[in-house]
């Protein structure tokens, strides 16, 4: 056990005596005041041989870690007792499955406290995390089926993490900042953005949505987190990237809460800052080609730039927030199945009632985006059919004509909501939350700039006199691709193909969260007449899995294979390989698999884990069941001299199938 495990072991047994020789119960929000918690958990899926979602490239596999993954969660309760719970999840989406489970666990431990309605659980969208998560085909072919340990991983991160924050709760406030930040994001889909109407272009000068809003908690005075949203997507790193990273969104993360409050490994958790998406459907992070590419030639630098830029303005808005949000906390939530919503002529481009389709993809679809092209068999905006891709979809995944009909102009490569059963989700959850004057409107898609604009204005216009601030939160409690408007649709770029429900997707989000936001506004409930289906038959893997780990001859597991150097300069990078274990035997959630160790009065004491980003973590199969671990540590500027060596934590799976850990450390080598 990692000395990072033994603590929370400690810290949770100490939380639960004091919880039972108190009581427990958490202090009640004063009148017209609210009751604050934050709380982590982490949810880093399997390190190595799965599929990495977001790409959509088969050959993308975990081969390490250059950051963990981690869950953020935020809940807030009024004098009435309602809870609001936002968590922002640093994986590319939220699966159906991966909210329903969470919502189960959730009800087992506190009963009706949290719901489908107040509980939001959102992804930061990084194209850099192990997939596997969901029940639905589509997404989990890339992953060649689903992978139980990282839905573990994942759903037990995030319960963690609201548990922590529920158990933290305490009188506080909320208050909230708004500012703009350019030079972190570009349209990279411009051609649909010049559909646009004018004057919804001109809302977005330069064609980007530049603002954000940071929410400040606060526990008697003291900042204990906020959440940051600002769209822009989780691109930074490649996709010829194999290390799991939370992307610049994480790394921006991790420089406010390390950097800017110094929360170590060993005290994760006393400071929480999250940062969100909003419609960051457009909004690439690759500033040169029109998104193609980075801020320079060199991802890791292009993730820290990026994240810095959101960090360093988050943390200005954080330092100068000053508006307290007061009043009620409320919220209104409904699953409406989106294959067929008849939607209003008061939210469509003609003023004519339209309907939704059932699910489907473009062929433009497979030409990707500009920051994650596809392979080259038609180009974005081609509205001829093409042949093979016609053939293909006729074969895996046909499609009845009359949706091909529905979907036009979109050329349909795949039926995805024709299937049985359907190969993505159809059933949205939609929310509409209140707390004082702030609005939070969340729903599944990936809206571009202007599809969000309108869903903002729908529901203002619905909750004009109660609220005074709305965040459109994205990337929310499942996922069902893009979101277009008309317009941009008709051009079927990717964004466009890629909108699931045709060419009134936009506008049915429009209606139906305007009428969640009305139901807020006039008291009225909004039950659901639809569930999200549970699918476990699709919980299917056709990967083997870990079946044996050796050494190579003469050498054991946590063998040094390449010592460090002597000495080291600070911003050096130090690398040792040690004979390692397939790390798929251990996710050491919560732990780790290194340790940077300072010698101080004859021990060694641990200084930096893998939860840092000044470490990485490379497995490499070697040959058959031989695998190596190559670690390296860039040493801070800030590094104290002295002495150091580093550790590596391992799992080792015999032919018995039996798993047992060991740890390997280098020699001793100097900093200064």
């Amino acid at each position: 056990m990692s000395l990072r495990t033994r603590l929370l072991a400690v810290s949770s047994a100490v939380l639960l005596l004091v919880t039972a020789l108190t009581g427990g119960p958490a202090p009640a929000a004063p009148p017209g005041g609210y009751l604050v918690g934050v709380g982590i958990g982490d949810i880093t899926g399997e390190a190595a041989e799965v599929g990495m979602l977001g790409y959509a490239d088969p050959g993308q596999t975990t081969a390490g870690l250059a950051s963990r993954q981690w869950a953020r969660a935020f809940v807030v309760a009024d004098a009435a007792g309602r809870h609001v719970a936002f968590v922002s999840t640093e994986i590319d989406f939220v699966s159906q499955a991966v909210q329903q489970e969470v919502l189960r666990r959730l009800a087992a431990e506190h009963g009706d406290v949290y719901g489908d309605a107040n509980v939001v659980i959102t992804a930061t969208h990084t194209h850099s995390g192990p997939g596997g998560f969901s029940e639905y085909t589509l997404w989990n072919l890339t992953t060649f089926g689903f992978e139980a340990p990282v839905f573990e991983a994942i759903v037990s991160g995030i319960v963690r993490a609201i548990d922590a924050a529920d158990a933290s709760l305490a009188p506080g406030t909320v208050k909230i900042a708004e500012g703009t930040l350019r030079g972190a994001n570009v349209n990279r889909s411009l051609p649909a953005f010049r559909a646009d109407p004018p004057a919804d272009q001109a809302r977005f000068p330069d064609a980007v949505d530049t603002r954000m809003t940071v929410l400040r908690f606060e526990q008697g005075g003291t900042g204990v987190g906020m959440i940051d949203f600002f769209p822009t997507h989780g691109t930074s790193m490649t996709p010829s990237n194999h290390l799991i990273s939370a992307d610049n969104k994480g790394y921006a993360a991790h420089l406010i809460e390390d950097g800017v409050h110094g929360v170590d490994w060993a005290h994760r958790g006393a400071f929480v800052a999250a940062f969100a998406q909003t419609n960051a459907g457009d909004m690439s992070p690759n500033l040169r080609d029109g998104g193609a590419l980075g801020p320079t030639d060199d991802e890791f630098e292009n993730t820290r730039i990026i994240g810095q830029r959101q960090a360093d303005k988050a943390q200005e808005l954080y330092a100068s927030a000053t508006e307290e949000l007061t009043g009620p906390i409320d919220f209104r939530g409904r699953y409406v199945d989106f294959s067929d919503v008849e939607v209003s002529g008061a939210y469509t481009p003609d003023g004519q009632p339209h309907h939704t389709c059932p699910g489907a993809l473009g062929q433009n679809f497979t030409a990707g985006a500009e920051d994650g092209p596809g392979p080259p068999i038609v180009d974005e905006g081609d509205m001829r059919t093409n042949p093979l891709l016609l053939l293909a979809g006729i074969v895996v995944n046909p499609t009845p004509p009359d949706v091909r009909a529905c979907q036009a102009p979109k050329q349909v490569f795949l039926g995805t909501g024709s299937q049985h059963p359907p190969w993505t989700p159809q059933v949205m959850p939609l929310q509409v939350l209140r707390i004082g004057q702030l609005a939070v409107t969340t729903a599944p898609g990936e809206f571009t700039i202007v599809a969000g604009q309108r869903v903002r204005d729908a529901v203002d216009a619905e909750l004009s006199g109660v609220t005074t601030h709305q965040i459109l939160a994205g990337y929310a409690n499942t996922y069902a691709g893009y979101v277009a408007t008309p317009e941009e649709y008709d051009l079927q770029h990717y964004e466009g193909a890629a909108t699931h429900f045709g060419r009134y997707t936009g506008p049915a989000y429009e209606q139906e969260l305007a009428k969640l936001a009305a139901a807020l506004r006039d008291g009225r409930t909004t039950p659901s007449t639809v569930r999200p289906p549970a699918l476990p038959q699709n919980r299917i893997s056709a990967r083997p899995g870990v079946v044996l780990d050796t050494p190579p001859l003469g050498k054991s597991f946590g063998s040094v294979l390449v010592q460090p150097g002597a000495a080291y300069g600070r911003g050096a990078t130090v690398r040792v390989d040690f004979v390692t274990g397939h790390p798929n035997n251990n996710l050491r959630d919560e732990g780790t698999f290194v340790e940077i160790q300072r010698q101080a009065g004859g021990q060694w004491h641990t200084v930096v884990t893998d939860s840092e980003w000044q470490t990485t973590y490379r497995w490499e199969r070697e040959y058959l069941s031989v695998s190596t671990a190559h670690i390296t540590w860039t040493v801070p500027a800030d590094t104290p001299a002295g002495t150091y060596r580093v550790v590596h934590h391992g799992d080792a799976k015999n032919l018995l199938g039996v798993i047992t850990p060991f740890t390997g450390a280098s020699r001793a080598f100097t900093v200064g």
